[in-house]
Order: structure tokens, then C-alpha cells, then sequence
């Protein structure tokens, strides 16, 4: 799954360029999924006196609306996006606003101290409405989502990556930066995917059917620890694959 962002200051564009890269992502063929960070403080998707609000208030931990044509899942609390994209499976994520991910970003700015205040090594390129003045910065493209956005899908389909984890150097490093960091080297050509050492471990470890992203040093403990108990039991074969499957019902 490729997961990337568009950030930028209220009317900046960030919603008419995903909008457009949705529409040109689809027409290629991908799966598109979308998320929307909303800055307003008090924004709630139940409203007071809706059923839905009243089993929250009655104490529901987690509340569901199925309706005819959707089903809008309630949880009451801030979800990591870690746990949010958990849900998603898509070619393609595209977020809106969202900032706390390590994920290559796009900004859409009107001026070029917006863009500086928020550009980094994720950045890749530029766009909303600045992109009616200007056709670069800093090495940065800058594209007009609505006149060439089959350009600015092109630089996604070549910039945008297999979503990385988020370890810092000090937790992980092996490949000799944090994740962030190695992002940033994808980026600019100066590393590879394939350079995160975690998508090559022998162990893999599932919660929900969902895959856990272990840095080497967890991986290692698991592993000694499983192939300690395995090895003395009768049946063990050396060099043979190890299947552990463990259901808490």
C-alpha cells in the first residue's frame, strides 16, 4: 500500500488536488481509499440526539450506523494513523492534512513562505494555488492539479513508495537511518525500498490477521525464543519452516 499526503493551509487547494489525483489514480486502474483530517475542535459526526449519540452516552465504546448506502463506524476516541490505515488495503491512500505520518507529502501553498515552513525531505512536490505563478522551487516541481494533473500523477506513480514503518534510528537504524530518513533518500534516488531490512525477516508475527512490524532485535528475541522450546520436542527437523497459530477464543 502507497500512502502519501497533501498538506497545506486552509484554501490552499489541498482539496481540489486530491480530488483530481483520486479521479486520475482511478481512471489507471488503482484502488483509492482517502483520509481527511479535520481541525475543528469541536466536529463530531453524531450530534446530539441522534440514536447513535445516545448509545455512546449511554455507553457504548464503540458505535456503528448502517445505513442504505454506507455503514460509518464510531469510535470515541483520536485513532493513531497507524490504526486508522489498518482499515485501508488500497493501491493508494491519500491524506488530507495529515502531518503525523511518515509518508512523502505534497504541499499546496499560496505563498513561498508557506511552503517553506512546512516543506522537508518527504516533500516532493508543490501544488495548489501557487502553481498559477510559479513552475518551481528549490528544485521542487510545481504543478497545476487542474491543468496538468496527468503530470503530477506521473511524479506519484514514480516518487511514492510501499508505505515505510516509523522507527527512529536509536529503536531500529539497521539500515542506518530512521525511517523517516531512509524515506527521504528513497525520494531523492539516493536509497531503495528494498533497503528496509524488516520487509526481509524470517519471522513473521500476525494480530488479527493483520501483520506486526518488529525492528531486528524483537525479531531475534521471538526467534531464539520460539526455536528453544521447538528444539526439544520430538518432530523437530532442522532447516524445516516453523508454524505457530494461536487463537484466543
Amino acid at each position: 500500500m502507497k500512502v502519501f499526503s497533501v498538506i497545506g493551509v486552509h484554501h490552499s487547494g489541498k482539496t481540489t488536488i486530491i480530488e483530481n489525483v483520486i479521479r486520475e489514480l482511478r481512471k489507471r486502474g488503482y484502488s483509492v481509499g482517502s483520509v481527511k483530517e479535520i481541525h475543528y475542535e469541536k466536529f463530531a459526526m453524531d450530534t446530539e440526539g441522534t440514536n447513535t449519540h445516545r448509545h455512546r452516552m449511554a455507553g457504548s465504546q464503540l458505535v456503528t450506523a448502517r445505513g442504505l448506502y454506507e455503514t460509518d463506524i464510531l469510535f470515541q476516541e483520536k485513532l493513531s494513523m497507524d490504526d486508522i490505515l489498518k482499515f485501508y488495503s488500497h493501491d493508494y491512500v491519500v491524506l488530507e492534512g495529515v502531518t503525523d505520518v511518515n509518508a512523502p507529502k505534497i504541499i499546496a501553498a499560496h505563498t513561498e513562505e508557506e511552503i517553506l515552513e512546512r516543506m522537508d525531505g518527504l516533500t516532493f512536490a508543490i501544488s495548489g494555488i501557487i502553481s498559477n505563478s510559479i513552475r518551481e522551487f528549490k528544485g521542487l516541481p510545481v504543478i497545476n492539479p487542474m491543468e496538468d494533473i496527468e503530470k503530477l500523477v506521473d511524479l506519484i506513480e514514480q516518487k511514492v513508495y510501499e508505505r515505510l514503518p516509523d522507527f527512529d534510528r536509536n529503536c531500529c537504524g539497521y539500515c542506518g537511518f530512521s525511517c523517516r530518513e531512509l524515506g527521504a533518500r528513497i525520494l531523492k534516488g539516493e536509497s531503495e525500498r528494498k533497503d528496509c531490512i524488516l520487509d526481509r525477516a524470517n519471522i513473521k508475527l500476525q494480530i488479527g490477521g493483520r501483520d506486526i512490524k518488529m525492528v531486528p532485535f524483537v525479531q531475534n528475541i521471538l526467534t531464539n525464543t520460539v526455536l528453544g522450546i521447538v528444539k526439544e520436542l520430538k518432530g523437530y527437523e532442522e532447516g524445516k519452516e516453523i508454524r505457530i497459530e494461536i487463537s484466543r477464543k
